[in-house]
């Protein structure tokens, strides 16, 4: 036995050396306690007290947004933050169930018409699916590339969930009797239109109480858990007034004696059914996490190891996986309220769990008391906090592309399931983000009788022979290349010109298709009689040039690389050596270079 535990702690210090992931960083992450053990305590149980009295209203409202009993609510709460403590080094993200992640449960089975026991059956192996996504991607680094995920995408989806997630608590607000959940805003819509006549009057009664009760605790006692004092307030009012005979709809109890381990049941076909989804979900668990961490780390000046948090995420959520969870990523209000509480460590998350689930079975039994339209009234509180009106106005007015990114994610979300709008939106800002660094666009200038630059209206500025001097600037990937290619064939158009010298020092980034592309314009030119001289090199570009073999296609010669203590260096040197290329004729230099990025380089001289 001792030899597996000893090849099982070789094999985590391997995989750490590889990647920097920890295995068991608790040890590390309760270092403060050895300085400080009393101060330390004292602080984690408050905020882990704090917490626990929000994560167990708010995991009865997520489970009711997914359209789940409320007990996985409460049990994802309790296990999410009981295990990812075991492997996070920070104690800024408190995990659990979320408004996006519940909202994203729901359209993706409301999707593929499944519910009720189906339903019930495959959110094991949804959450595990989600879980091992998220693990492996922390083990790949995959949390360095979420930067490249434009918040418009997430702002556009945010807003969309916000509305379904509004839609779909109506009515129950309202006590109307539909058929089966919207999968979509715009069905939901359709199906409360469709069943309007159905309203219960005493149900809205209860609506409106708790509409009262909680614009009235949040304008005037905001540092109180409301959510917990409407529940228990109204719960407390329809056990006296209406009861449980009087067609008002109640939320069932809970038994926690009856909680167990219950393994996944895996299917290939339902492996391959849930993958989308699950992916989405794991996308979105890892982007809310992240984000929060890292802002809530920064007001403390302090630096978030994001891969090892997404590692804790996606443990976390395959605890849950077996528990009878929901999807758990990162909460914002219980984050937040987990630092303003003063927890000091990954310990204060792990207290909110326990008391989460000591709560399960001490007051499970009690909320079959608590009106379903109540906790429907409270989501929908919860889902106009998420519409952001700033945001949503930075999004719309910075930037066309950003416009549009926000305005494709927010319909797709509004019209479609919500995983198919997060892929939209990420594929949207993809294409966009590419068209605006794939345009290197070039203006001619050479020098008037001033000495000045000036930009070339006319070919018979120039005398022959010629050297172009041609500024490329930007990214020369696959995107770029064929641009690229192209306008450099019609600058080698021109009968007068001779030699062209590329300046690449503010060129970045070349790839396969951008050397293919340069092979095949040194073909061009050849045919044209035309030469290419390379200047500003930098040793990245040498590397892939000669890893190609264009190095030796274009001669050593005939390449120059950059020298950052003397920039202008390079450039003189090509220049020597296209005069000696020319023989004893003088050449007149002109310049091509970027007009939007270079306007200001009008005084430059060669």
């Amino acid at each position: 036995m001792s030899s597996i535990f000893q090849y099982v702690k070789q094999a985590a210090i391997a995989a750490k050396e590889y990647n920097g992931l920890d295995f068991f960083p608790l040890r590390e992450s309760l270092s403060g306690y050895q300085k400080d053990f009393k101060g330390h305590l004292v602080s984690d149980t408050r905020a882990g007290f704090n917490v626990a009295l929000l994560a167990f209203p708010q995991g009865m409202a997520y489970a009711l947004i997914a359209g789940l009993p409320i007990q996985y609510g409460i049990y994802g709460s309790a296990i999410a933050t009981m295990v990812a403590p075991i492997f996070a080094k920070s104690h800024y993200i408190t995990l659990g169930p979320t408004n996006a992640t519940s909202v994203m449960l729901l359209s993706a089975f409301a999707s593929l018409g499944i519910a009720g026991t189906q339903m019930l059956s495959l959110v094991p192996l949804l959450i595990l699916m989600v879980g091992l996504f998220v693990v492996v991607g922390a083990y790949f680094k995959v949390a360095n590339f979420v930067q490249y995920i434009s918040r418009s995408v997430i702002t556009g989806y945010i807003t969309a969930a916000a509305l379904l997630i509004i839609a779909n608590q109506i009515p129950k607000a309202l006590g109307l009797s539909l058929p089966r959940k919207g999968a979509t805003f715009y069905d939901s819509i359709t199906l409360i239109a469709s069943a309007i006549e159905t309203v219960h009057w005493i149900t809205v009664g209860i609506s409106l109480v708790t509409v009262v009760l909680y614009v009235w605790l949040d304008r005037f006692f905001k540092a109180l858990p409301n959510v917990a004092i409407c529940l228990i307030t109204l719960s407390l009012l329809a056990a006296l007034t209406v009861g449980h005979d009087t067609g008002v709809a109640f939320l069932s109890g809970i038994n926690a004696a009856d909680w167990s381990v219950q393994a996944p049941s895996l299917s290939l076909t339902n492996i391959q059914l849930l993958a989308s989804p699950a992916l989405a979900i794991a996308l979105l668990c890892i982007l809310e996490g992240i984000s929060i961490g890292k802002s809530l780390a920064a007001k403390t000046g302090a630096r978030l190891d994001a891969n090892q948090a997404m590692f804790s995420i996606g443990m976390a959520n395959i605890s849950c996986a077996f528990f009878s969870g929901m999807p758990a990523s990162g909460s914002l209000t219980r984050s937040s309220l987990n630092v303003t509480s003063g927890g000091r460590s990954v310990l204060a998350s792990y207290i909110s769990g326990v008391i989460v689930f000591i709560g399960a079975f001490v007051l499970g039994p009690y909320t079959r008391f608590i009106p379903q339209s109540t906790l429907a009234v409270l989501v929908i509180a919860i889902g106009i906090s998420l519409l952001n009106k700033h945001a949503i106005r930075i999004v719309t007015r910075s930037t066309k592309s950003d416009a549009i990114v926000f305005g494709a994610t927010f319909i797709s979300g509004l019209l479609m399931p919500l995983d198919m709008a997060i892929y939209i939106g990420v594929g949207i800002s993809i294409i966009l983000f590419l068209k605006k660094v794939a345009r290197p666009e070039m203006v001619e200038y050479a020098f008037n009788k001033e000495g000045h630059l000036a930009e070339v209206e006319t070919p018979e500025q120039r005398s022959t022979p010629e050297v172009s001097i041609v500024h490329v600037e930007g990214e020369l990937f696959f995107g770029a290349a064929d641009l690229f290619r192209d306008q450099m064939r019609r600058i080698c158009e021109d009968p007068n010109l001779k030699i062209v010298v590329l300046k690449m020092r503010n060129a970045h980034n070349m790839d396969a298709t951008a050397v293919m592309a340069l092979e095949e314009l040194l073909l061009y030119m050849a045919e044209k009689n035309r030469y290419l001289i390379l200047s500003e090199v930098k040793a990245d570009l040498i590397r892939v040039l000669k890893n190609s073999g264009l190095y030796d296609t274009i001669e050593a010669r005939n390449i120059f690389t950059d020298k950052a203590s003397n920039p202008t260096l390079s450039t003189a040197k090509a220049l020597k050596r296209a005069k000696a290329h020319l023989g004893n004729t003088v050449p007149n230099v002109s310049i091509y270079i970027d007009p939007v990025r270079d306007k200001q380089k009008k005084g430059e001289r060669v």
